[in-house]
């Protein structure tokens, strides 16, 4: 693998553990807190450029998608712990994907 490969999997890995976690913890505001502990330690560790605008236009934006398409039959939810329709955690593990997907486009130079 070339060394953008690696990078970007690197990045990847903790949106791989946050989606690992959702089987195991059953109490969505628990795992809210444990996302928003997440995103501010590796936001902590290592921040670049634009990272927390990535992460609020994250946030908000697929809020409002998720609860759009939540709302107009396109996908369900079990957990439903934010407005009744989508997981309270749900924006958070987006907003922390977005940040994610910035970097990798950074690695690749687009």
């Amino acid at each position: 693998m070339t060394r953008k490969a690696w990078t970007i999997l690197l990045y990847c890995i903790p949106v791989f553990l946050m989606i690992g976690l959702i089987p195991l913890v059953l109490n969505d505001y628990l795992l809210a807190v444990i996302y928003l502990l997440f995103i501010i330690v590796l936001l902590v560790i290592r921040s670049q450029k634009n990272d927390l605008l990535a992460l609020m236009i994250g946030f908000v934006g697929i809020t409002i998608f998720e609860v759009f398409f939540v709302s107009t039959g396109v996908e369900t939810f079990t957990r439903n712990s934010l407005f009744g329709l989508i997981p309270i955690w749900l924006p958070l593990l987006w907003a922390y994907a977005f940040v994610t997907i910035k970097r990798s486009l950074r690695v690749l130079d687009i």
